[in-house]
């Protein structure tokens, strides 16, 4: 297939581009690199051995994606654009409205007008809020507590009103858990700008010596050691499950989703022992109040994808670990390298 991937430089847009690369898929990318540089691109072509054609562009403008879309004759699409921080969303509401939202309308109508059938979304476990029962599956109520989280039910509810009203399209919403690690090469990974919003990325600056102390944000949360738990999975399985839904919505018309995760959950404290095991390194940490919007825990039933779309999480935490602290590793300062 020709795709069409928005956000091609993100985090997980960079390792989706390498895994659909890697199985023959031609590979189209968008990005504003507001959240990325267009120096990933290198990174990707040198992972994947081959090349993407890239394009800077902001989905928001409606006329620059109409002209995109009249040119690129693409079969699919695969859509990350968007801000991702739940923290940050509920500052900027607005700005997260605009941003997943927003271009998200822009990136519906132009497939449907240029009849680019088959779509596969980034989605969220914060859709879930703070769920009653675990493990979340498919079936749990959606109730997200954050502006991030609803952004990215009313893009869900956008794409399935989308199918309900046009029998030919497909769209395959995938609800990530908590993506970490980096590609086994070392040549991509989180680059987060400015503090990171997510937790592995400022565990690693930590034990880079580039931040003194981590701030764990609650610990009197209702579990064994008090802090959140989340499920943490590989951003290369996550990245994988892009490739298999490609081929579901190809033979699967009308819209669904589906859990990426472990079907484990881990402490933000194990998170800090097993990145102390992988980096060989000290990371001290005070607890701090809680931040709003996050969950006590939450963890996946991946059970719907292990079986339609025949996808399973492999990489286990140490790994995950060792693979992010080696991408770390490879963009520190001489001088950090060794201490």
């Amino acid at each position: 297939m020709r795709v069409l991937v928005t956000g091609v430089t993100g985090y997980i847009g960079s390792h989706a581009a390498v895994e659909l690369l890697d199985v023959g898929h031609d590979v189209v990318g968008v990005d504003d690199f507001s959240a990325s540089s267009p120096s990933v691109r290198a990174a990707i072509e040198r992972a994947a051995g081959r090349p993407i054609e890239l394009h800077e562009l902001d989905l928001r403008n409606r006329a620059a994606v109409n002209c995109l879309f009249d040119k690129g004759n693409f079969d699919a699409v695969i859509h990350f654009a968007g801000r991702k921080f739940v923290g940050e969303s509920m500052d900027r509401p607005v700005r997260y409205y605009s941003r997943n939202v927003g271009a998200s309308i822009n990136l519906a109508a132009a497939a449907q007008r240029h009849r680019v059938e088959k779509i596969v979304f980034s989605s969220s476990c914060t859709v879930y809020g703070n769920p009653a029962q675990l493990p979340v599956n498919e079936a749990t109520p959606v109730a997200p507590v954050s502006p991030y989280g609803r952004t990215k039910v009313a893009v869900e509810d956008l794409f399935s009103d989308l199918c309900a009203t046009d029998p030919n399209m497909s769209v395959l919403s995938l609800r990530y858990f908590n993506p970490i690690g980096a590609h086994p090469s070392g040549l991509l990974g989180e680059v987060p700008q400015g503090t990171p919003n997510n937790l592995l990325p400022y565990v690693m600056q930590v034990a880079a010596g580039q931040r003194s102390t981590l701030s764990v944000f609650g610990g009197d949360y209702d579990t064994a050691d008090g802090t959140c738990i989340r499920d943490y999975v590989h951003v290369v399985d996550i990245a994988k499950a892009h490739v298999r839904a490609l081929d579901y919505v190809d033979h699967v018309r009308g819209f669904d989703a589906m859990n990426l995760g472990t079907g484990r959950g881990s402490s933000v404290l194990e998170i800090i022992t097993a990145c102390r095991i992988a980096t060989r390194r000290d990371i001290p940490y005070q607890i701090v109040d809680r931040r709003a919007g996050d969950a006590a825990v939450i963890f996946a039933d991946p059970t719907r994808a292990n079986i339609d779309l025949g996808w399973r999480a492999e990489a286990n935490l140490t790994q995950m670990c060792f693979d992010h602290w080696r991408f770390e590793r490879a963009h520190l300062a001489p001088e950090a390298q060794a201490s």
